[in-house]
């Protein structure tokens, strides 16, 4: 599913209402109407209803909705803001229809015109769609002041008033809603942490804008979804051998520090790896060993950590370097080794990563088309702070273009920038895998994955939404609370699975 700034949304409403054809009015009438097929689904039309309405086209579907409600028979009151103008074209229809039903109408010029909502009713918030573009001041603030505090459920129309649709809204006075119903397509604002408080439970409602107008667009950010993976994914072939599938090269470990890499080791393995070697200091070789046997196992001089790199790393089909790895200086000499010796993508996570940020010369080492899988602290220290989660995606796109990377940015959804330029938000995991060694094991599943010869582009694709709906397996039997890092790997192969059906 793709993702669209405001301007690209007004674009594709106008392109629909000239190519399909149909009017405006018509147009809105759709939108309003699947809302309250929606409001209808969820059994609420028992239900009284506050409805607030700015004078724009949002507020015209906040009218177009109160009355569709009213014709059921449900209690509506509409508070309209008076904001200086007469309002669009299509709310002033809106309105004039509206005045056909019983519905008690208040126009609102200052805050103490606003009553207390009854404790019975559900808010529907109208005042701003997606084009906001100045931070709401005044009257409006005190509107959403109003509405925050009355604790009552709230749904928004399109996005929660006060919230900008392609920026950061950070210090606005922002709608708490409930549940937002927005329409076609999701917007860069619904997928971000600093609006997660705002946004409720998110539902893109269809209006049936025409397809056609995608054709000829740009799409710079994307919703990853299964049919996307499933089109990368490459089932096994009949007469494969375990030399098919690549020999992988994990390193990692020091002192107290080995399950990071035997978790790293056990997902590698889990997402169809045909060898795996792991690479760790001498205290962690009886470790793995024992732990598991399916990977070979090999060390360095030292007891404690990696001082140098395995020889020969060019015979490996990836490698992966990061879980457990320590920082020593030795061990810095031992990564640039690596940069130096090896020439195809790399996995760099945890304290490669790290390791990176302390020696900024490193990352003009890195092998193009490496994936660098940094969660957001581990991103900052790599390439600087940010004021908002907005610069930071965008920070995060230049990094990758610039340096020919992928860099996957951990998180809720997590997001996936690419050397060319275009971004992904995953769309599978969840909150349970907030967990010490879940970024280890996505370290392996992407290790794997790339010595089975998948591109890297494909390899950050198919193993972050693998990694995942793992972990959505996982929190369905364990709970999200319950969650460890080694249970992502137990319901890999429900995850794989998944993509066969």
């Amino acid at each position: 599913m793709q993702i669209l700034l405001p301007e690209q949304i007004r674009q594709w409403d106008q392109y629909t209402i000239e190519h399909e054809p149909i009017a405006s009015i018509d147009l809105m009438e759709r939108a309003a109407s699947k809302c309250v097929e929606w409001i209808s689904s969820q059994h609420l039309l028992k239900q009284a209803f506050t409805i607030f309405c700015g004078k724009g086209n949002n507020g015209g579907d906040g009218l177009a909705i109160a009355r569709m409600l009213s014709s059921k028979g449900v209690s509506v009151k509409c508070y309209i803001l008076e904001l200086g103008h007469k309002g669009t074209e299509d709310f002033q229809i809106n309105l004039a229809r509206l005045h056909e039903r019983p519905v008690e109408i208040i126009y609102i010029q200052s805050t103490s015109q606003l009553y207390p909502v009854d404790k019975d009713n559900i808010i529907i918030d109208a005042i701003f769609g997606s084009g906001l573009n100045r931070e709401p001041v005044g009257i409006i603030s005190g509107v959403i002041r109003h509405i925050n505090l009355a604790a009552r459920p709230v749904i928004s129309i399109d996005i929660p008033s006060g919230m900008f649709a392609g920026s950061s809204s950070k210090g606005n006075e922002i709608i708490k809603a409930s549940f937002t119903l927005s329409f076609q397509c999701f917007k860069i604002a619904f997928v971000l942490p600093e609006n997660e408080q705002f946004i409720g439970e998110l539902v893109i409602i269809d209006i049936g804008l025409h397809p056609r107008f995608l054709n000829n667009l740009t799409i710079e950010l994307e919703m990853l979804q299964k049919e996307v993976v499933k089109a990368i994914h490459k089932p096994r072939k009949r007469f494969a051998h375990k030399g098919t599938y690549g020999h992988a090269l994990l390193i990692g470990g020091s002192y107290g520090k080995i399950g990071a890499i035997q978790l790293a080791a056990r997902a590698c393995l889990r997402s169809g790896a045909g060898l795996l070697t792991s690479c760790l200091p001498k205290c962690g070789y009886g470790i793995m060993q024992v732990s598991l046997p399916e990977s070979m196992v090999i060390t360095g001089s030292h007891d404690l950590m990696i001082k140098e790199a395995p020889a020969t790393p060019a015979g490996y089909s990836a490698i992966g370097i990061g879980p457990g790895l320590g920082t020593a200086p030795e061990t810095a000499g031992a990564f640039e080794q690596l940069l130096v010796q090896y020439h195809q993508p790399l996995v760099i996570d945890a304290d490669a990563l790290n390791l990176l940020a302390k020696h900024p010369a490193l990352i003009r080492k890195i092998p193009p088309f490496s994936i660098l899988t940094p969660h957001p602290k581990e991103f900052e220290r790599l390439f600087d702070k940010t004021a908002d989660d907005f610069e930071r995606l965008t920070l995060a796109r230049k990094k990758a273009r610039e340096l020919q990377l992928v860099i996957v940015l951990k998180g809720h959804y997590t997001f996936i920038a690419m050397p060319g330029g275009k971004g992904y938000f995953n769309t599978t995991g969840n909150p349970g895998m907030a967990t010490g060694g879940s970024g280890d094991v996505l370290t392996g599943i992407l290790t794997g994955l790339l010595a089975q010869g998948y591109r890297p582009e494909e390899a950050a694709l198919l193993g972050v939404y693998l990694h995942g709906l793992a972990g959505d397996y996982a929190a369905a039997v364990k709970s999200e609370e319950a969650m460890i890092a080694s249970d992502i790997i137990e319901f890999l192969p429900e995850a794989f699975k998944e993509l066969h059906s």
